[in-house]
């Protein structure tokens, strides 16, 4: 298993900016399990490796 540290796990926000979407988009994403997203306490992060694969994913349906 693999250790993250803080700059590898983004907010909510953080990921609104990457992708250019909204945040119940985001959310959508996070509930699909589309993309992947942990609970620290009661915040939502979302690995960096996540934000990848899930642009990956898209590229891939898009060809």
């Amino acid at each position: 298993m693999t250790t993250a540290t803080t700059d590898e796990l983004l907010t909510v926000p953080e990921v609104m900016a990457r992708l250019k979407l909204g945040r119940s988009t985001v959310y959508d994403l996070i509930r699909s399990r589309r993309l992947t997203s942990i609970t620290v306490g009661r915040a939502r992060r979302v690995p960096v490796d996540a934000v990848r694969d899930f642009i990956d994913n898209q590229i891939e349906e898009a060809a």
